[in-house]
């Protein structure tokens, strides 16, 4: 397991590890069953990285972003083919946040949200950038 490891409510825990193996190439590692056969909780891996998947229980205050209205968190995800990876998204029920582009920061970005509600930045470096030209991007857009 990574030291942070990421846990996210989602509407179908079934549905969901399905939709991250056909977007974002996770692997399934194990799951917890409830006597109905459905999941309780499914661990899967993307990369390095351990992410557990479970359904809401709003009794216990485990909702998901689309049931609360948003999130302000964002997950990201290296990958080999920014635009490849938001248009099988998008085509397999994402919400498109924000379309590929190559960002001032030097990578080449794109933003979705899941089925749950969930953000995901999909990124790939393309070049360094110098600290005083980022200086300078950032004080042209947000000054």
């Amino acid at each position: 397991m990574t030291q942070v490891a990421v846990h996210l409510v989602v509407n179908d825990p079934d549905a969901a590890t399905a939709w991250y193996a056909e977007v974002l190439g996770a692997q399934e590692r194990s799951r917890v069953p409830l006597p109905n056969g459905r999941a309780l909780t499914v661990e899967l891996r993307i990369g390095n990285t351990v992410l557990a998947v479970a359904g809401e229980w709003p009794d216990r205050g485990l909702r998901t972003p689309a049931a609360l209205g948003g999130s302000p968190a964002a997950l990201h995800l290296s990958v080999p083919d920014v635009d490849a990876v938001y248009d099988r998204a998008i085509a397999s029920g994402a919400t498109a946040f924000e379309p590929p582009h190559d960002a001032f920061w030097g990578d080449r970005t794109a933003q979705f949200l899941d089925p749950s509600g969930h953000r995901w930045a999909v990124d790939r470096h393309l070049r360094d950038v110098p600290a005083d030209e980022l200086a300078e991007h950032a004080a042209a857009m947000f000054g």
